[in-house]
């Protein structure tokens, strides 16, 4: 659905909308346009007052005890229902995208049962597409966030305005897949489909633009940046 809304995932305009849309965006509960409008308004404004996901950056460092409520709340649940509601009931706060289609998103979860119903796993749908939906989805898009944006010094140059997260063999299997940690080169040349910008961070690093931009070494690294905040001792 990012690389859709950016225009990359396939070549004709109108295949990469549709399959943008009903293959990536409705499955999963959101809306490629309206993720679209979104979404570039985040590139357009990083971390400016107007950047639409600059609430989800802002409140780092954080301590670690506040990182572990919030992965106990993502992997419980609690995260998805609380933006479900918000989608159903229309009561999104800023900064959580949870632009969907009520109707799309049913449709093609039919579908998705329906079939794998017909070809005898009905239970895939729940244990394999609906729990992990529900919980892990949720913490790894946190974990991603976090390792995009979060304590980033962005300035005048585009390449301050993310962070590279040089993903591990077991980091890019369950937090990061189709090289979504190279998320500064991603900002600086957002058109790239995600399965150049592997070759595009080496180029960069042999031109020396390395010197340039927030590069961390794994995601336990950025997550230990993201909660040094020391903890508050009672008066």
């Amino acid at each position: 659905m990012h690389d859709a809304a950016h225009g990359a995932l396939l070549p004709n305009t109108k295949i990469n909308n549709w399959v943008g849309e009903w293959l990536c965006a409705a499955p999963v509960g959101a809306r490629l346009a309206s993720y679209r409008a979104y979404h570039l308004k985040h590139h357009r404004f990083t971390e400016q007052p107007e950047d639409p996901d600059k609430s989800l950056s802002a409140p780092f460092p954080i301590t670690r005890n506040s990182l572990w409520r919030k992965i106990a709340r993502d992997l419980t649940g609690q995260t998805f229902f609380k933006q479900r509601t918000a989608q159903i009931f229309g009561n999104r706060k800023p900064g959580e995208v949870v632009n969907g289609s009520n109707a799309h998103f049913l449709v093609a979860n039919a579908l998705l049962l329906v079939a794998l119903s017909v070809a005898g796993y009905w239970w895939a749908y729940f244990a394999l597409w609906i729990v992990p939906m529900a919980t892990w989805l949720p913490l790894v898009t946190r974990l991603r966030n976090i390792a995009e944006h979060a304590c980033v010094k962005t300035q005048d140059d585009p390449f301050t305005h993310a962070r590279t997260t040089l993903a591990n063999v077991l980091e890019r299997l369950f937090i990061a897949p189709y090289w979504v940690h190279f998320h500064g080169e991603h900002h600086v040349f957002m058109h790239v489909p995600c399965y150049r910008l592997e070759r595009l961070h080496k180029s960069l690093m042999d031109k020396g633009y390395w010197s340039r931009m927030h590069i961390a070494p794994g995601y336990v690294s950025v997550l230990g940046e993201a909660t040094n905040k020391p903890v508050a001792q009672p008066a």
